[in-house]
């Protein structure tokens, strides 16, 4: 069992800085124009021929509401007629893309986000698997992992049902807060009946897995509003929480101008909420994973996280690490190998594109040794809260002190202030650093100190 967390103000008041999530490293901001269609499909042929499982995202990007504080790559639109046409060129794409695999390479894992993936209609999302089934080779026996993120104001029971019959096992649906107060600063008004039906229709239909994700730090929360709505969703019982700390970014984000910034709470404010919800989740039997990750002791993330087999990839925490990520849609990013692309995040680019007979691949990078070896320092740390040297150096044949010797004061202060232990076999990170754990990480970045930090949110 890993240790408990351990709450300690100064050192989050020192080290609450802006920095990456690290679903990848190097990170999505090093993608550039010089990586295109065509070195994805080299990374598709490699993938067939050493016959690497997939793991499959599929973005539909449309809502019928915005969300203000959402940055997510969306389009909004009450017009449901927008999606067929979406869907004839994600169709063309799947066939692009699944003509460079082979069939013995097994669907592991399928996600559909967005946006609100449900805006297809029942028919649409039927056409769309059949797609997908027709193309890749997806697994009919129920033990892949199959999930799909839902508004529960755009689904109900019939969809569920539906949702379970085309093969989905694992369900995230969205809460953020249920003050209706909260709720109305947001424009997302939701009830917990709305949400709690689902979570029954889960349960009732056998989904191997719901997510719920909260967000503290949006107007008008309060420590104790924020508190009765961890209370309300532990009620619940998701296998897993997500709770994240919301990044106001009105620059890069539109929808976020919409928020009065005199309704936001302030930074002490903020901290006790993830400190009380902390304690909330910890009191109920959750587990930290780490980076905003809530899981019940028994979920996949949790028991992967103490055999030691947890990985993270651009969806997050995962136990399908190993898996080539294929991803289709608008902005949907792909990790095949050692290559990382991802596609237009314009919708009329991404269509126009597919409707050329061509791939919407925009950006990319193909990873150095060295951002090889800096990725595997980073995913043991975020994932496992420790790293042995030596594993690192049998792999990647290097003296790791030798190799990382202009870090070696940025670790020793580390330790000093108390968020890691730093030996000569490897490091720890400690009670009191895993909530930091961005920070550990960011010091083995080799980009950070070229980026604008205010592109990302701050640790806590």
């Amino acid at each position: 069992m890993l240790d408990d967390l351990r709450w300690d103000c100064d050192l989050i008041r020192r080290y609450d800085l802006a920095g990456p999530r690290y679903t990848s490293y190097p990170t999505a901001v090093q993608l550039h124009g010089e990586v295109g269609s065509f070195d994805l499909l080299h990374a598709l042929r490699d993938s067939r021929r050493a016959v690497r499982p997939l793991s499959l995202y599929v973005h539909v990007p449309f809502c019928a509401n915005i969300c203000y504080y959402c940055a997510c790559n969306k389009v909004i639109t009450k017009d449901r007629g927008r999606a067929l046409p979406y869907l004839q060129h994600l169709e063309q794409e799947i066939q692009l893309i699944a003509c460079h695999l082979g069939p013995g390479q097994r669907v592991e894992q399928l996600h559909f986000g967005g946006g609100t993936p449900t805006f297809l209609s029942h028919a649409e999302l039927r056409r769309l698997m059949a797609q997908l089934r027709e193309h890749f080779n997806l697994l009919d026996d129920d033990s892949g992992d199959y999930g799909i993120e839902l508004d529960p104001r755009e689904a109900d029971w019939s969809t569920m049902g539906l949702l379970r019959e085309l093969g989905f096992n694992r369900v995230s649906l969205g809460v953020q807060d249920l003050d209706p107060a909260v709720q109305r600063a947001v424009n997302r008004l939701q009830s917990l009946e709305q949400t709690s039906a689902l979570v029954e229709a889960a349960r009732t239909l056998q989904f191997r897995s719901v997510n719920l994700d909260l967000i503290y730090g949006l107007p008008r929360q309060t420590p104790q509003g924020f508190a009765r709505t961890v209370d309300e969703v532990i009620d619940l019982q998701p296998d897993r929480l997500s709770v994240f700390n919301y990044a106001h970014l009105p620059e890069r984000f539109m929808p976020q101008r919409r928020i009065d910034t005199r309704e936001l709470p302030a930074p002490a404010a903020k901290l006790e909420m993830l400190q009380a919800t902390i304690e909330q989740l910890t009191a109920a039997g959750y587990r930290y994973i780490g980076m905003d990750h809530f899981a019940l002791p028994d979920d996949e993330l949790a028991i992967a996280q103490e055999e030691g087999t947890l990985q993270r990839n651009f969806q997050g925490y995962t136990t399908h690490g190993h898996c080539d990520l294929i991803g289709l849609g608008v902005s949907a990013i792909s990790q095949v190998g050692d290559l990382y692309c991802q596609n237009s995040s314009d919708l009329n680019t991404y269509q126009a594109a597919l409707a050329g007979a061509q791939l919407a691949t925009r950006r990319g990078l193909l990873c150095t040794a060295d951002d090889r070896l800096r990725r595997a320092v980073i995913q043991q740390l975020i994932c496992h809260f420790e790293l042995e040297f030596a594993a690192i150096e049998q792999v990647y044949r290097v003296d790791f002190a030798g190799y990382f010797k202009a870090l070696w004061p940025r670790l020793q202060a580390l330790q000093h202030d108390g968020l890691i232990r730093l030996d000569a076999e490897g490091i720890k990170v400690l009670p009191a650093g895993r909530l930091l754990v961005r920070s550990v990480c960011m010091v083995f970045d080799a980009y950070l100190a070229m980026q604008d930090r205010q592109r990302y949110s701050r640790v806590i």
